[in-house]
């Protein structure tokens, strides 16, 4: 299916959704006082996480771990890291020493496109 305008399938979504009843959103723009209206979301609390790799483990398996057990993921050595904000994926990246601490230098930040198809999932 090709489309001679990039933006035809919204614009008939939207005018279908406004035969409807719906309202159109209306987004302030990011210029000086768009950013002043955002200040007072700068201040929530998000989790971020970085995930090493992951695995499943029966319950008799998991009551067997002791200290020096070791844990096989399913990520290999050397893929990067993945960088979660509020369990949803928003970068990549690979470890860092930072002042004798762990770090993470992001190497690819997912697309707004791909973490809005996300939130479908």
């Amino acid at each position: 299916m090709t489309q001679d305008h990039p933006n035809e399938g919204v614009e008939k979504e939207t005018r279908e959704a406004e035969e409807r009843g719906a309202n159109p959103n209306e987004f302030v723009s990011l210029n000086a006082k768009g950013i002043s209206n955002l200040d007072f979301i700068l201040d929530i609390p998000l989790e971020v996480s970085v995930e090493l790799g992951r695995t499943k483990m029966n319950i008799s398996d998991l009551l067997q771990l002791g200290q020096g057990s070791v844990i096989e993921l399913t990520k290999l050595a050397g893929e990067p890291l993945e960088i979660l904000v509020n369990q949803r994926l928003v970068a990549r990246g690979e470890v860092v020493v930072v002042n004798e601490k762990f770090g993470v230098r992001l190497t690819d930040i997912i697309s707004p496109a791909d973490r809005v198809k996300q939130l479908g999932s």
